[in-house]
């Protein structure tokens, strides 16, 4: 197993990273919280696991072991993938998945794309022991609503096609870039003076989807 890579950031997507590590670029999936982090250039080391399908090998990226642990965790439920993994972890902090499964919060649950509330009484039945006790803040933010289109800067379209790609409505998606470029708080995230920060903004808009 690799457990953690550490390299200079090649490039950061809307979903994935590329680190330079040994002269070999290597591509890993991630949540937006932790693209938000990097930085092209600069070195970064991230914890990682590695999922073995028959054709195809994947890389995931994590900001720290905690989120890594976690996202291995819950796959061992019945039902859900890396993919879906990864979603639960777009949508809510490590602690922000404890502290749903420890109150049994389905509403939370069912927040992450993907996820009915079926499976969210799976969860929470097959986790309860298994994920422990929030170590911090727990942090849930999670999403829906509907919403008006989004004007066609590339930026914006980037951020909504990543948002569709974790499972949000293309509504939602462009209500929640519309509230981040528009409203006077997010103007205090965004540094409007030149185009802002792809990485950047989809973390905003998640957080603004888990205001709704």
């Amino acid at each position: 197993m690799i457990a953690s890579v550490r390299g200079r950031v090649l490039a950061v997507r809307l979903d994935s990273c590329v680190l330079e590590v040994g002269g070999v670029g290597l591509l890993l999936q991630a949540t937006p919280a932790t693209l938000a982090g990097l930085r092209t250039g600069q070195e970064a080391e991230l914890a990682t696991s590695l999922v073995v399908r028959e054709d195809s090998l994947t890389l995931f990226g994590f900001a720290d072991a905690d989120e890594r642990d976690v996202f291995e965790t819950v796959q061992t439920v019945s039902g859900i993938g890396p993919r879906l993994a990864l979603a639960m972890l777009a949508v809510h902090s490590p602690d922000g998945l404890r502290a749903a499964v420890a109150a049994q919060d389905l509403t939370a649950l069912t927040k992450v794309p993907g996820i009915g509330r079926k499976g969210a009484q799976r969860i929470v039945l097959e986790l309860t022991d298994r994920l422990g006790a929030p170590t911090g803040v727990a942090l849930v933010t999670a999403g829906g609503g509907a919403a008006p289109t989004v004007a066609a800067e590339p930026w914006r379209e980037q951020v909504v096609e990543a948002l569709v790609g974790l499972g949000w409505p293309v509504k939602a998606a462009g209500d929640a870039v519309v509230a981040v470029a528009g409203s006077a708080e997010d103007d205090r995230v965004l540094d409007v003076t030149e185009p802002p920060d792809v990485a950047q903004v989809l973390r905003a808009a998640l957080k603004e989807l888990g205001r709704t």
